[in-house]
C-alpha cells in the first residue's frame, strides 16, 4: 500500500500559485473527503519581495489552512526551469510517489513565463509516468511503478482564459483567502516597506475575488474557480452536470 498516495496532486511553478488558482477547489474536496497533496516546481527564490526560507515558511501554513495531506517543493530554479528529460523525471517521481486520480496544474499560458512552462511541464511529465519503460526510484531507493493520472486540468490565472470547467467554491471563500493572505510577504501589507510589487497592491486581492465571482456568476453562485481541460469531459448521466 502507498501511504503517500493522494486523490488529487495540485502542481504549481511558485509557491502562492495554488492558493490564488484553485485553493476553493482543493478544500472543497478535501471537505468531501478527498486527499489532496500540493507539489511547488520552484522556491520563488527570484521573487522581489519575500526570501525562499520565509515563502517555506508560509507555504507551510497556507498547507495547514488548506488542510493537504501532504505539501513539498522540488527546488526547481525559479523561472530557468525547463521541460526537458532532466526536470521532466523529477516531475515524473513526484506523480509516481503520489499516484494521483486527478492533477491539476498552472494556466497552459499567463503573465508569468514560468506559469506557462510549468503547466507544459507538468503535462509531458503526467503522460511519462506511465511508461514503464522509464525507470525512476522513490525517496527509499526503490523503483517505482508506471503511474498515469486519469484526468489532468489547468487552473485559470492573471490571463482570462475561457474555463472549461468551474467548480463551485462559495462555501470555502474565506478559507481560500485566508490561505492567500499566508503569503504575508507577497501580498498587501501596509505594514510591510519591501518593494511593491504587481500582486501587492490592494488592487490585487480584489482583482482575485472579482474574477471569482465572475466565474461563480456564470454557473449562477457567488465564488468560483475555473480550469480548463486536457480531452473531453464524459459522464454517464447527464444529471452529474446540473
Amino acid at each position: 500500500m502507498n501511504k503517500y498516495k493522494v486523490d488529487i496532486l495540485a502542481f504549481a511553478s511558485h509557491p502562492d500559485d495554488i492558493e490564488l488558482g484553485c485553493a476553493g477547489t482543493i478544500i472543497a474536496h478535501i471537505a468531501a473527503g478527498k486527499k489532496v497533496g500540493i507539489v511547488d516546481l520552484t522556491r520563488g527564490e527570484l521573487g522581489t519581495r519575500g526570501t525562499p526560507e520565509v515563502r517555506a515558511a508560509e507555504a507551510e501554513e497556507a498547507a495547514r489552512i488548506l488542510g493537504v495531506s501532504a505539501r513539498e517543493n522540488l527546488g526547481l530554479a525559479d523561472a530557468f526551469f525547463r521541460n526537458d528529460k532532466e526536470h521532466q523525471l523529477r516531475v515524473v517521481q513526484a506523480v509516481r510517489k503520489y499516484q494521483p486520480e486527478i492533477v491539476l496544474m498552472n494556466a497552459i499560458h499567463d503573465r508569468h513565463p514560468d506559469h506557462g512552462k510549468g503547466s507544459a511541464l507538468v503535462s509531458d511529465a503526467c503522460f511519462m509516468a506511465g511508461l514503464k519503460m522509464i525507470s525512476t526510484f522513490g525517496d527509499d531507493g526503490e523503483p517505482q511503478p508506471a503511474w498515469r493520472p486519469k484526468v489532468a486540468y489547468h487552473f485559470i490565472q492573471d490571463r482570462l482564459i475561457v474555463p472549461d470547467i468551474v467548480v463551485d467554491v462559495t462555501p470555502y471563500w474565506e478559507q481560500k483567502m485566508e490561505s492567500i493572505r499566508a503569503f504575508r510577504s507577497q501580498f498587501y501589507n501596509p505594514d510591510d516597506a519591501s518593494p511593491n510589487t504587481y500582486i501587492s497592491s490592494p488592487e490585487f486581492l480584489k482583482f482575485v475575488e472579482a474574477r471569482a465571482l465572475e466565474l461563480g456568476h456564470s454557473i449562477g453562485v457567488t465564488y468560483g474557480e475555473g480550469f480548463t481541460k486536457e480531452r473531453h469531459i464524459g459522464v454517464r448521466n447527464l444529471f452529474d452536470l446540473i
